[in-house]
């Protein structure tokens, strides 16, 4: 080898060190950063000798997608969750202390203390308060489950608004990506941009992908309705200013194709959108429709039918309806309107006689104090069976105190399944997300190990240069 030879090949030793070195560099600075998929510098063979001929980045397309795939049911999991766990936090957390159920039982347990005492006013003017507490607890759930809709349709508009700007940015990162590939410049930076903005969208939605010529990303969601080709696709929402138990909340339309909701309490829905649209439209509006049919019911069991009197209307309580719905189904918002009839607070007596529509529906017509039959009447009611709507997803025949602790046991199930689901979901997500790490993340000894070996290949080319250098010094010597 000559002497200009060796200094050559010690210049291109030196060159791919340096270009090593500072890729190194690279990835131990991003060591923990999730985005940021690992760079490796391909050597090859060339008429100079061994030089750097490519920056590979560490990608697995298949872990990708099924990583893809687990961010979005885990987020729609954790949506229907969190929807659930509002609902019961709203009703007393773990035990259900402020249920509708749980004050019915109290009621129950009023009407019967005065029953066995009906002459007492003070237990009288307890079971009318009673009697207040079950409406207003009614009342309140009502409004609760409405406000939980409420949210979940904010939720939605937020996450719409979202979702568009990231398909914006990424159509940025995707024409990035395909002009790097067509010039033949590495894009990596570019891609690791648009994974990222990949996972994002996967957060909101359910997504697909297909990857074309010049690694151009052609986005599809999990129905398989196009959200991205060449230019993002219009995702639209119109958010509902309130929400009641008549409310029908608006669609989500992907390129004018609505959005599915996901269902079961192991939600079928991949990303946010598809958990909240669950909540709102399916499952608070079920609940909802279970606690109307309880006012029904407490407005039927209590109404006033009496002879003379020949129309039924209603008793102890009320609704802003004045008729008596015998049979289901309950008129939607029945619950947020179930109140006390106003008579009641005055003369707590006439729970036990009747007569909140006047003398022809009085049935206590003696007017002793020790009169029971009415209280009995309605003690027997509360445990006979009567005929609920089944769209309800309960017993269509049960009596109202089974039906309103069937309520319960519907929301805590759906929210036990929910909870089962969402850890399972939770796992897979790590675990998918700790596969992926390992073929594309940075390791920290192997790169620290690189950069010994990098080191040692720069000292050896040190020594080249030196030993060239002696020899040139030795040579001018010997010439002189």
């Amino acid at each position: 080898m000559s002497l200009s030879s060796a200094i050559n090949t010690a210049q291109t030793i030196f060159n791919n060190t340096a270009a090593q070195t500072a890729l190194v560099s690279k990835n131990i600075a991003n060591v923990s950063n999730a985005d940021y998929s690992r760079r490796m510098a391909m050597l090859g063979s060339t008429g100079n000798g061994a030089q750097i001929v490519s920056i590979q980045r560490a990608q697995n397309d298949a872990l990708m997608r099924q990583h893809s795939i687990s961010i979005s049911q885990s987020s729609a999991q954790d949506a229907l969750l969190t929807g659930l766990e509002t609902v019961k936090a709203a009703l007393g957390g773990n035990s259900y202390e402020t249920s509708p159920s749980k004050y019915l039982k109290a009621f129950r347990d009023s009407l019967q203390t005065f029953a066995s005492t009906p002459g007492n006013t003070a237990i009288a003017a307890t079971t009318v308060s009673s009697a207040s507490d079950l409406a207003k607890s009614l009342n309140k759930t009502s409004t609760s489950v409405q406000d939980v809709r409420h949210e979940a349709d904010k939720e939605i508009d937020a996450s719409v608004k979202k979702l568009n700007g990231l398909l914006a940015d990424f159509e940025t990162a995707n024409d990035a990506v395909k002009g790097a590939t067509a010039s033949g410049v590495d894009a990596s930076d570019a891609l690791d941009q648009r994974d990222k903005l990949l996972r994002q969208i996967s957060d909101i939605v359910g997504i697909s992908t297909v990857t074309r010529a010049n690694n151009d990303t052609v986005i599809f969601t999990s129905e398989g309705t196009v959200l991205f080709e060449n230019s993002p696709r219009a995702v639209t929402f119109q958010p509902t200013a309130a929400f009641n138990a008549t409310t029908n909340g608006n669609a989500i339309y992907v390129d004018g194709v609505p959005l599915k909701a996901g269902s079961g309490a192991d939600t079928s829905g991949a990303g946010k959108l598809a958990g909240l649209l669950q909540m709102r439209d399916e499952l608070a509006p079920k609940f909802q429709s279970q606690l109307d049919e309880i006012a029904r019911g407490l407005v039927t069991l209590f109404q006033e039918n009496t002879t003379p009197a020949t129309t039924a209307k209603p008793g102890l309580f009320t609704w802003s309806g004045t008729t008596v719905l015998s049979s289901p189904p309950a008129i939607p918002g029945m619950a947020a309107s179930l109140a006390i009839n106003p008579l009641a607070a005055g003369n707590p007596a006439l729970v036990r006689d009747g007569g909140f529509n006047g003398p022809t529906y009085k049935s206590n017509t003696s007017g002793g104090s020790g009169y029971t039959a009415l209280l009995d009447k309605f003690l027997t009611s509360l445990s006979t069976d009567m005929t609920f709507d089944p769209a309800t997803d309960l017993d269509g025949s049960s009596s109202i105190l089974d039906f309103s602790a069937s309520s319960i046991g519907w929301l805590e199930g759906l929210r036990s399944g929910a909870s089962t689901a969402n850890d399972n979901k939770t796992a897979m997500l790590s675990r998918t997300q700790d596969a992926l790490s390992n073929v594309t993340g940075v390791s920290l000894d192997e790169e620290l190990s690189q950069l010994l070996d990098l080191e040692q290949s720069y000292k050896a080319s040190a020594k080249l240069v030196s030993t060239v250098d002696a020899m040139m010094a030795a040579l001018l010597q010997a010439v002189g």
